[in-house]
């Protein structure tokens, strides 16, 4: 049985939905009928927790279901009025099209992917193929090229793959819906990537900086980058219940994003992580348990200190400041770089810290395999192409391997430096 109907000219989608639990967290379970009669389904987290959020949870299902309705609705409303031929008045202009593009995937990806995929066709893709006048249907692979090449004197070519696969998508879908015959993507050269080298710390810097960063607010975020390879939203999106002081566990299972929507900058907290690999379990180590006990016993005091005023909310994190306030991401990236300069070490970003727990497990001997689980890397491949020119007991098995350079007169040479004493023969002048 259909719930839209056409009332006044207008079509009606109702979205019904009801509150579920997962991991302690409420979770929006939306449900409706599209105009075919087939049935959608959709979850979508709160990011509250289950505990004493009951009330907040109800007003934001309430919120969503209202924008959900109104998506659907504004979507199908444009679908019907596209005439049934595709003639000159079907044309678009290629911005206009992929800006709706976005409304059409937005109920399909995260929204701090949505958010990635806004800042490029807003602020970029659009404003460019606006200013030319291209039509969707008239778009060729050489006005993609230009469009390239012009961007890359602004940016690397590591953005212009992202605008690639932006447009790529979009193209795709508009064959699909028979806007245009086929894609014209095959056609277009996508710039070759430069190959990224991240800043690595060596061990006694590391030690250096831990002293260094000891008692200062970026000190757990630091910690947590260099020794366990945490991202910046796994860092921050950490929680107490995903410690077990039992059997000296850390599970990565939620993390704590940024994400640009509309131009503003909003926080998205989700039981979800980068990829499915990213959901991993490391180990305490006695090390680290000391410092979680001491954070959690500092963070008690300041509770019973502050009292109402005290974010309960957000106290279910282990980043939080002395009122309880999360930690937020862009604190850590923004920071970071400042206080290696003002504590002379070499500047870096703070997914550096990620690289330097790799290179760290790499002197350390341990295989790239392993250290692909360690980090949470999706496919081994990423892992081997980012930190294999690290790998050092295969060169050092093949530099042994090369015993052939002992049978020249180079081995003959003394094994240490020449004394400074020792007096050298005279050059000879030419």
């Amino acid at each position: 049985m259909k719930t839209d109907h056409l009332q006044n000219n207008e079509l009606i989608i109702k979205v019904a939905g009801h509150l579920e639990e997962k991991r302690g967290i409420y979770q929006m379970a939306l449900s409706w009928t599209d105009c075919n009669g087939e049935r959608n389904r959709k979850s979508v987290s709160t990011g509250l927790t289950v505990k004493g959020n009951k009330k907040r949870a109800e007003t934001m299902l309430q919120k969503t279901r209202q924008e959900y309705e109104e998506m659907l609705m504004q979507a199908q409303q444009e679908k019907e009025e596209q005439p049934e031929n595709p003639d000159e008045d079907r044309k678009i202009l290629f911005a206009d099209f992929m800006e709706q593009w976005l409304d059409v995937i937005r109920p399909d990806i995260k929204l701090t992917t949505y958010g990635g995929y806004c800042m490029n066709v807003k602020t970029v893709i659009a404003p460019y193929f606006r200013e030319k006048g291209i039509y969707l249907q008239d778009l060729t692979a050489s006005d993609i090229n230009d469009f390239y090449a012009e961007q890359l004197k602004r940016v690397k070519a590591t953005s212009v793959h992202k605008y690639h696969a932006n447009i790529s998508k979009a193209l795709k879908y508009a064959v699909e819906k028979d806007f245009i015959p086929y894609s014209i993507m095959d056609k277009v050269k996508r710039p070759k990537k430069e190959r990224f080298v991240g800043k690595f710390l060596k061990q006694s810097e590391v030690v250096a900086l831990f002293e260094a960063v000891k008692g200062h607010k970026l000190e757990l975020g630091v910690i947590l980058g260099a020794f366990y390879g945490l991202r910046r939203g796994e860092i921050v999106g950490l929680k107490w219940e995903a410690i077990d002081f039992e059997v000296n566990t850390i599970t990565i299972e939620h993390t704590v994003t940024m994400a640009t929507i509309n131009g503003k900058r909003i926080v998205v907290a989700a039981d979800t992580t980068k990829s499915k690999s990213s959901y991993r379990t490391l180990p305490l180590v006695p090390t680290f348990r000391a410092k979680l006990l001491a954070i959690r016993e500092e963070q008690q005091y300041y509770k019973k200190l502050c009292g109402k005023s005290y974010n309960k909310a957000e106290g279910v994190y282990i980043y939080v400041d002395q009122l309880g306030n999360r930690i937020k991401p862009d604190y850590l990236t923004r920071e970071f770089p400042d206080f290696m300069v003002e504590h002379e070490f070499r500047k870096m970003r703070f997914h550096d810290l990620r690289h330097s727990c790799a290179s760290l497990l790499l002197a350390c001997g341990v295989p790239l395999k392993q250290i692909q689980e360690w980090l949470g890397h999706s496919d081994f491949a990423i892992t081997a192409n980012t930190y294999a020119h690290l790998e050092f007991n295969s060169k050092l098995a093949s530099a042994n391997a090369m015993t052939w350079i002992d049978k020249t007169s180079l081995s003959q040479l003394p094994p240490e430096p020449i004394a400074p004493h020792l007096q050298l023969p005279a050059p000879v002048l030419m």
